[in-house]
């Protein structure tokens, strides 16, 4: 199935909590360029104004993966050093995904090419043609397929309100695909990582402004907050949000990542991080991929930054969705 390791980065002078959308991002980072997003209404982020494919541009550096400044997490022998990358501001929408299924992809019939979407730094990281048989056989069970779940699922089978929701429902291999045909790659654990720790800042959460800061509450991530008991950000039930809607942003822009779904992760999980860690990521095969930021069923605990989770890259569940990762 895959083939073999490694990856990392560090550095960049602080940027306070951004919500993306004004013509200084724009400007920072570029126009978008993904295919998901053309004639895509801009209804993504706090104002439902601004543009689904929005990139956040991430200087690299060295970081420590795993641990974070509160002490909670004081691990530090997972060292990791990064190149410049960008990642997307936010979780891939129902909205994008939407023009993925149109274009009839994602399936048996149209399986991305060999090593397609593979990362710049890390030989054999692109697609496997032996993980053509692990798509569906064609679109309408792809639509049949991303209806996981009654009440949760974010998919409807005509373009509705729930368009710049997070797409969710996927397996790994449908997001991997999706990332490949709109031109990016799915983030290593280490980016990741790196995004939502702010680099050598080592954030507690993506928003923490000291870095040791542990506050959190709804207006920062969608999440599971039991307070009072059994209740949740959405509606009190829980529920997937409009991407970018609480204000909880990273360093370099990215919104959600800690909260709303959980994001599948190109790596696949090992118990443990790769040493070294030069642009690395874990491509030996192993039975789960990695998954990371928790999600709307998650407490608070869940979303730190240092935390991380895994399971069958073939699964379909309703907290789990993707956003991809793409080359300066």
């Amino acid at each position: 199935m895959g083939m073999m390791v490694v990856a990392v980065g560090c550095g960049y002078p602080d940027l306070p909590r951004l919500m993306g959308g004004d013509a200084a991002d724009a400007a920072a980072d570029g126009p978008p360029q993904a295919l998901s997003c053309m004639g895509l209404a801009t209804t993504c982020g706090p104002g439902a104004n601004d543009d689904c494919c929005r990139v956040g541009a991430v200087t690299g550096g060295t970081f420590y993966r795993g641990h974070d400044s509160t002490g909670t997490y004081p691990d530090m022998a997972y060292p990791a050093t990064l190149s410049d990358y960008k990642l997307d501001v936010y979780e891939v929408t129902v909205g994008r995904f939407r023009a993925f299924v149109n274009a009839g992809l994602g399936t048996q019939a149209s399986p991305p090419a060999a090593e397609a979407g593979a990362h710049p730094q890390i030989a054999g990281s692109g697609w496997n043609t032996e993980w053509n048989t692990a798509l569906v056989a064609k679109t309408t069970d792809l639509v049949s397929r991303v209806k996981c779940n009654a009440m949760y699922q974010a998919w409807t089978d005509g373009a509705g309100g729930n368009e710049n929701k997070a797409m969710n429902c996927v397996t790994w291999y449908e997001a991997m695909a999706f990332c490949i045909w709109d031109g990016g790659y799915l983030p290593t654990d280490a980016e990741w990582n790196y995004a939502a720790s702010g680099g050598d800042e080592q954030r507690a959460y993506p928003w923490s402004i000291p870095p040791g800061s542990t506050t959190i509450d709804c207006t920062y991530a969608n999440f599971f907050i039991n307070s009072p008991s059994g209740t949740f950000c959405v509606n009190g039930t829980g529920g997937i949000n409009r991407v970018g809607t609480p204000n909880g942003n990273g360093r370099w822009k990215q919104a959600d990542l800690a909260g709303n779904v959980n994001e599948w992760i190109l790596d696949w999980d090992a118990g443990s991080h790769p040493v070294p860690c030069n642009d690395c990521a874990n491509l030996t095969p192993g039975s789960d991929r990695v998954l990371r930021g928790g999600s709307f069923t998650n407490m608070a605990s869940d979303l730190r930054v240092a935390s991380r989770d895994h399971n069958l890259p073939v699964i379909r569940l309703y907290d789990v969705g993707f956003r991809c990762a793409r080359t300066l």
